[in-house]
C-alpha cells in the first residue's frame, strides 16, 4: 500500500525545498496549489462557477486565471474565499486520490500550504510540518518575492500558526537557518521505506 504523506508549512518555511529533497529520494510529489491553479483553468465546472461568482474578468484574455484579481477579491472576504474553496477543493481531492492510486512506490507526498486548514490532512497517513522562525521566514520571502513587509505579515496572518499546526502534525522538520534539513528528511524517508512509519 502506498502511504500518503502530507507536507505543509507557513510562507517562507521552506516546504518546497523539503519536497524537492523527498522527490530526489524517489517520492512523487503532488503540488496541491499548482494543481488547484491548473483546475481553475482547465476544469469547465470550476471555470463556470468562478465566472458566475466574479464575472468574466476573473480570467485573462488568453484563458488563464487572473490570480492577482482573484486574490484581491477573496483576500479579506471569508465568504467569497469559502465559495472558491467549495468549488476547487473537491476537485483537488479527487485529482490527488486518483494520482496517488497510480503510483507504485512506498509513499507519495502531498504538498499544500493549507493542508490543515482545508481538511486535506484527513486523507493522509502522516503529516509533516516544516517550521522556521518568523523573522527568518520574512527575510526569505522578502528576498524571494520582493514583497513588502506588510504584505508578508498579512499573508502570514491568514495561515494557521505553527503552534496550531503542531497539534495536528505527525512530525516536524525544523528549517531555521542553522538547522540541517537533509539528515532529518533522510531519517523520515528511511522509516517510511523500511517500517511504513514516520518515527
Amino acid at each position: 500500500m502506498t502511504l500518503k504523506i502530507g507536507i505543509t508549512g507557513g510562507i517562507g518555511s521552506g516546504k518546497s525545498t523539503v519536497c524537492k529533497v523527498f522527490s530526489i529520494l524517489g517520492a512523487p510529489v503532488f503540488e496541491a496549489d499548482l494543481v488547484a491553479r491548473q483546475l481553475m483553468e482547465n476544469d469547465l465546472q470550476i471555470r463556470k462557477g468562478l465566472v458566475e461568482r466574479f464575472g468574466e474578468g476573473v480570467y485573462t484574455p488568453n484563458g488563464s486565471v487572473d490570480r492577482k484579481k482573484l486574490a484581491a477579491l477573496i483576500f479579506n472576504d471569508e465568504i467569497q474565499l469559502q465559495k472558491v474553496n467549495e468549488l476547487v477543493h473537491p476537485a483537488v481531492r479527487s485529482a490527488f486520490l486518483k494520482w496517488a492510486d497510480e503510483q507504485n512506490v512506498p509513499y507519495v507526498v502531498h504538498e499544500a500550504a493549507i493542508l490543515f486548514e482545508s481538511g486535506f490532512y484527513k486523507m493522509m497517513d502522516f503529516t509533516i510540518l516544516v517550521s522556521a522562525p518568523e523573522e527568518e521566514r520574512i527575510q526569505r520571502v522578502t528576498k524571494r518575492d520582493r514583497s513588502r513587509l506588510t504584505e508578508i505579515k498579512e499573508r502570514m496572518q491568514k495561515q494557521w500558526s505553527d503552534e496550531e499546526k503542531r497539534k495536528l502534525a505527525s512530525i516536524e522538520i525544523r528549517n531555521a537557518d542553522h538547522d540541517l534539513i537533509i539528515p532529518q528528511i533522510i531519517k523520515i524517508d528511511k522509516q517510511l521505506k523500511e517500517y511504513g512509519k514516520i518515527w
